[in-house]
């Protein structure tokens, strides 16, 4: 860090608590011990959940991240809601907050909500005292770098007749992370992204991840091309998983098997053997949105077929939940009124407790709407979790009546903590909507012998053995299993 073409660095500051902010300055806490890092957040509770000396009541779940926060927590790491104060002490800002689709107004549907990074770009505006390197870690539509770096360049102009005038140099360093597997993500990333116009921010920036990224893993582009690597690289991956669900759906009528059809393309070394397994569709925070704002932009620069393209990797991945919905439906006689399934997983995804898009969302709605009875189970979500995803609150069984279900014609969920035997007594079906290790384990000749019969398991991440199920005397549906 004391290279002449590099700014010295004491203080980063983070705005934004959450999956990208939390995880991210840990690693640069831990391979950076000389540096302070202050993570800053609004929400009060969230900070609170961060400084708990209870390492499982950390806001977020991620493998070997409690090890992080315990060593370097307090240290040279900390967790504040006090955002004025560690922006003006700061020698870089990452903006980590969220940027949801637009749910109203011009582009909704599609287009990025931005609200909330200007919101910070105002605050480093206001409160930087120094010269500051701002830093986009948020996923962001291209071209955002310039509307942070007219914010920043008025508050300059501002303050230049008090000589206090702070200098800025803007970023883009988007994070490229798997939720389940954040932490060696950070820790051996494929590469590292720094877009900017300025060298010397841009070899600051580069400096601290030497301290663990070899320099030619740390690739330097102009700004624009930055922000759009980003929407590119999860729309690229999004298409691959939407791809193979639509080969899913044509093995289960041919029969043709989506395992064996995935292992004999993914040798193609063109090809490549990841993002080829077939599941419940894609979900997360990121897959879905940057799709959409890639679509935005296409239709914004009079790209109409573009964006078609890319649209209809979202519908087919929306089109294939339905499927898996429709064809509980179908195999339990077309009705599931008054019947009770078990739901095994309700995150996006195994290790980790985030439900933004997840699958399980939209098929359980389903069920429900449907009549169905659902007993919900996930090791790492919590019911409140669930009721507001669900946007419904679970069944209060020590209630003699539940009116609010029995007169809208709805069905109900309840969550179990545990997967003991005793919840599957009576169920008609089990879904496997995520790929948690432990439910594979299952003894499912002891779960046959309490649910009615016929029983189905439907496993939407192949994850379960066949003929184990087979052998229980249960049905079983696994994706893209036509025999």
């Amino acid at each position: 860090m004391k290279d002449a073409k590099t700014f010295k660095v004491k203080n980063i500051c983070c705005i934004g608590a959450g999956y990208v902010g939390g995880p991210t300055m840990a690693v640069i806490a831990k391979y950076c011990p000389d540096i302070n890092v202050f993570v800053v957040d609004i929400d009060k509770q969230k900070i609170s959940n961060w400084n708990n000396k209870d390492l499982n009541k950390l806001p977020v779940f991620e493998p070997n991240l409690d090890q992080i926060i315990e060593k370097c927590r307090d240290k040279n790491l900390f967790f504040s809601h006090e955002i004025e104060k560690y922006i003006s002490i700061a020698d870089i800002v990452f903006i980590s907050v969220n940027t949801p689709t637009k749910v109203r107004g011009f582009g909704a549907g599609k287009a990025s909500d931005l609200k909330w990074v200007e919101a910070c770009a105002r605050q480093v505006a206001n409160f930087a005292r120094n010269h500051t390197i701002v830093v986009e870690k948020s996923t962001l539509p291209v071209r955002t770098a310039e509307v942070i770096q007219n914010i920043l360049e008025i508050a300059q102009r501002r303050t230049k007749e008090n000589n206090e005038a702070p200098t800025f140099d803007v970023l883009s360093n988007p994070e490229f992370l798997s939720e389940g597997t954040a932490i060696n993500d950070l820790k051996n990333p494929d590469r590292v992204l720094i877009g900017g116009n300025n060298n010397k921010a841009i070899k600051t920036l580069s400096a601290i991840y030497e301290n663990w990224v070899s320099k030619d893993k740390i690739l330097e582009t102009n700004i624009w091309s930055s922000e759009l690597a980003k929407l590119t690289s999860n729309a690229f991956l999004a298409q691959r998983i939407s791809s193979i669900n639509s080969i899913s759906a044509i093995c289960e009528s041919t029969g043709a098997d989506v395992r064996e059809v995935s292992r004999a393309i993914g040798k193609d070394t063109r090809i490549g053997s990841k993002f080829l397994d077939s599941g419940p569709g894609f979900g997360g925070s990121c897959f879905k949105k940057d799709i959409l704002n890639l679509v935005y932009i296409a239709k914004f620069y009079g790209l109409n077929e573009v964006a078609d393209f890319w649209e209809s990797v979202v519908n087919i991945n929306t089109w294939h939940q339905s499927r898996i919905s429709q064809l509980v439906i179908k195999n339990l006689f077309g009705t599931l009124a008054g019947k009770k399934i078990v739901i095994l997983g309700f995150a996006f995804k195994a290790n980790t407790n985030d439900t933004r898009e997840s699958a399980a969302i939209q098929i359980c709605k389903d069920l429900i709407n449907e009549g169905a009875n659902l007993i919900i189970n996930d090791p790492k979500v919590s019911s409140n979790q669930i009721t507001h995803d669900l946007e419904m609150e679970q069944l209060n069984t020590k209630l003699e009546e539940n009116s609010f279900y029995n007169n809208n014609g709805l069905g109900s969920w309840s969550f179990s903590k545990n997967i003991d035997i005793e919840i599957f007594e009576d169920a008609y079906a089990v879904l496997v909507l995520t790929e948690w290790p432990q439910y594979s384990m299952i003894n499912w000749k002891k779960i046959a012998k309490k649910m009615i019969q016929p029983g189905w398991i439907f496993d939407s991440r192949s994850i379960l053995d066949s003929e184990e199920v087979k052998n229980a005397e249960l049905n079983l549906w696994r994706v893209g299993d036509g025999s």
